[in-house]
């Protein structure tokens, strides 16, 4: 044999020898193959897929240690260090991956509203298209079970709870003012256009420990990361007319409005129950600007100003001319700024924020002077970190400065609140099935120098692939009315106890849910004035007060939604059951307050029209008679007003003018034109009794959007 051949040999030979043989099997963790898995070592060619049985065999050239990896669609991705050499096979298992049918969510208490989340309950364009709505946020919201509609207060009145009892967090941010300016009688609306947010989050108990203030409920809205739109908008209706402009680049985005408006051409045509001495008049401006500085990171800083100003004569019983007069001016600013971003592979997430509002009301009854004004200075930061199969931990601080001044009749009142909190919360999977979130927060209000301490758990437990049933415990505070603290500072905290219990099943666009619910007051505000009960909703209160109120709110909710069995029909059906009584501000016994409807229905229709680009709506909503006090009754509070109810319509239709999107939009309110009675109230001498109701019955609205941009456009589906 010639030399070079037997090198030649010789290389082959060694070379054979030198390969290392691994065999094995990719399974899933019932022991069920996997066929098709990708496994390989790390850092070289060296690898194959698995067969049928899911079985793989291949060679490599390396001889020591090596890192094998195996992947395969919808199984989380495998690694380990192995030693090379053995001939023993290798048996690999695979986790499932999380995804959103096979892994168990917390929901208790919790309506998500995301464009983005399995849990979407509500898009914004749900928002804006729904009848009896108004494309105002708050007024969605009330057509969710849960809550109910409390025609002549302002707020978001859930389970029991008080308009004062709910907050509104605009990324996380408390707004001290997010409605525009109370009135005598009238239910006011939200300062915030829908479209502002890409997703809600609406509790109706049992909140995450990142929030605090709130006895009933949290308003979670998050703005969006840019810009939906591009170039020019107008809008015109009945009330109001504005300017939008958008702009978008790669990394940055912003958004300008502008508007202006005046009621008397609406007021014209819709008939008023209203003694208008001048017609709401207002005008507004907001600037967003979204930036995106890194490939994780993302700031958004938004500012707005509003001015409004109005008159009126309001029925007032305790008046000897039967009404009085009612003037206010509004100035409100609010301005805020976050940065989140996240590091290494994003396991850790940074959430940062910062915001300043003020607001000032010029206000009179009568010739006297109610004037008010607030100031709130926030800060606050979270710091999340990931863990392996989906765990995560939070930590995080918030800080505010809140300052309130009040006249009344000449008398002025002024506090100063220093607000802290810390909280931490963990979410921990035990499997795909079982989830478990707990959390506790501390508090502390200089204002009436107190701390306490909030511990919150939600569970939830997965019963089938499109079902699950969720728990949910808490322990809430919050800090006095104002009112009360301007005179008495040794008051301790409201606390109410949440108990909610959760089943829920989604499937096919089909979406069916209960939930019972107990919440238990305690620490509640009484005041003793050696007076008969004063049913004016606007009193200033002058009498002794102490935290010796309690009470309760039981009941249950159930929602039904289908977006599947007619084609382009989506409907949703809310009842809601409360039960509550309280003993708390001039009451002398226990009865249930006059905000409070046991039984409140929703039905909502939409349905869109493809060939003629129309959305059509219809909601019809019915609340039981609230109690009210009636002088001449004996026992408190046990008259009740007559049911309410109400049929609305609402229509939009798109189209182009000049190759510009426009977009119509009418709505009726109150179709049936029923004269609905919110409350009644009596003359000092308690013979005769005023109706409260609405400040029209039967209403419309129209009114259109036009995009002067041939780049602007609407997604139909989200109509």
């Amino acid at each position: 044999m010639k030399p070079v051949y037997f090198l030649c040999i010789l290389f082959l030979c060694s070379t054979a020898t030198a390969q290392t043989r691994l065999t094995g099997r990719v399974l899933d963790q019932k022991g069920r193959a996997l066929p098709g898995a990708n496994v390989f070592l790390k850092g070289t060619y060296d690898g194959g897929n698995t067969d049928s049985t899911g079985t793989f065999r291949f060679t490599s050239a390396r001889n020591d240690t090596a890192t094998l990896l195996v992947s395969y669609i919808g199984y989380e991705p495998f690694s380990q260090k192995i030693t090379l050499g053995s001939s023993t096979p290798l048996t690999i298992r695979l986790q499932e991956a999380t995804n959103e049918l096979n892994t168990v969510v917390i929901t208790a208490g919790s309506f998500e509203a995301s464009d983005e989340k399995r849990m979407t309950m509500l898009k914004p364009m749900d928002i804006v298209t729904t009848a009896g709505a108004n494309a105002d946020i708050t007024a969605a919201m009330n057509l969710l079970p849960g809550t109910q509609r409390v025609g002549e207060q302002t707020g978001l009145f859930v389970r029991g709870g008080s308009g004062e009892e709910a907050k509104v967090v605009i990324d996380g941010m408390i707004v001290q003012n997010p409605y525009f300016s109370s009135m005598p009688d009238v239910q006011s609306r939200g300062r915030f256009q829908p479209f502002m947010f890409k997703g809600t989050s609406f509790s109706t108990g049992g909140y995450s420990a990142q929030y605090g203030q709130a006895l009933s409920s949290v308003l979670l809205l998050n703005t969006t990361d840019k810009s939906q739109n591009e170039g020019l908008g107008l809008s015109i209706n009945l009330a109001n007319t504005g300017l939008s402009y958008d702009h978008t680049s790669n990394k940055s985005s912003i958004s300008a409005t502008a508007y202006y408006g005046n009621l008397k051409p609406l007021f014209t045509l819709v008939r008023q129950n209203i003694d208008w001495t001048q017609v709401p008049e207002f005008a507004g401006t907001s600037l967003t600007y979204r930036l995106q500085p890194s490939k994780t990171g993302m700031l958004k800083c938004y500012g707005m100003y509003s001015a409004s100003q109005l008159g009126m004569n309001f029925i007032d019983p305790s008046n000897d001319a039967g009404k009085t007069a009612f003037k206010q001016r509004n100035n409100n600013f609010f301005t805020t700024s976050t940065y989140t971003d996240s590091w290494a592979d994003g396991r850790w997430l940074l959430y940062s924020g910062l915001s300043y509002s003020y607001d000032t009301d010029a206000t009179t009854f009568d010739a006297y002077d109610f004037g008010r004004s607030s100031e709130r200075l926030q800060g606050r930061a979270v710091l999340t970190r990931l863990l392996p199969n989906n765990n995560t931990f939070l930590f995080g601080t918030e800080a505010s400065r809140v300052t309130l001044r009040n006249t009344v009749m000449g008398t002025r009142y002024a506090l100063h609140d220093n607000y802290a909190a810390l909280f931490v919360e963990s979410q921990t999977y035990l499997g795909r099935n079982l989830a478990i979130q707990l959390g506790i927060r501390g508090e502390y209000a200089s204002v009436i120098n107190r701390f306490n301490l909030a511990p919150r758990l939600s569970m939830a437990y997965k019963t089938g692939l499109y079902s699950q049933v969720s728990l949910a415990y808490g322990q809430f505070y919050q800090t006095p009315d104002y009112r009360y603290l301007y005179l008495n500072r040794s008051l301790t905290y409201e606390r109410a106890d949440h108990l909610i219990l959760n089943y829920q099943i989604i499937k096919n666009k089909r979406t069916f849910r209960i939930e019972t619910f107990y919440k238990n007051y305690a620490e509640l505000v009484r005041e003793f004035t050696g007076q008969p009960f004063d049913a004016n909703p606007y009193r200033f209160p002058i009498g002794q007060t102490d935290n010796s109120g309690n009470g309760y709110a039981q009941g249950f909710d159930m929602f039904w939604r289908d977006q599947k069995t007619i084609k382009g029909l989506d409907y949703w059906i809310t009842y809601s059951y409360v039960d509550s009584k309280r003993l708390f501000q001039q009451f002398t016994v226990s009865a249930t307050p006059t905000f409070i409807s046991n039984h409140n229905i929703s039905l909502i229709g939409k349905r869109y029209f493809e060939k003629i680009s129309t959305n059509l709506g219809l909601t019809y909503t019915i609340s039981s008679g609230r109690p009210y006090y009636n002088p001449n009754n004996e026992t408190f509070l046990a008259d009740r007003t007559p049911m309410v109810n109400n049929l609305s319509f609402s229509a939009s239709h798109i189209t182009r003018i000049n190759k510009n999107l426009v977009v119509l939009y009418a709505s009726v309110d109150n179709i049936l034109n029923t004269h609905n009675v919110y409350t009644y109230r009596y003359t000092p001498d308690n013979k005769t009794r005023y109706a409260v109701g609405p400040q029209s019955y039967r209403s419309f609205f129209v009114g259109g959007v036009i995009m002067l941009s041939r780049k602007a456009n609407v997604n139909v589906n989200e109509l």
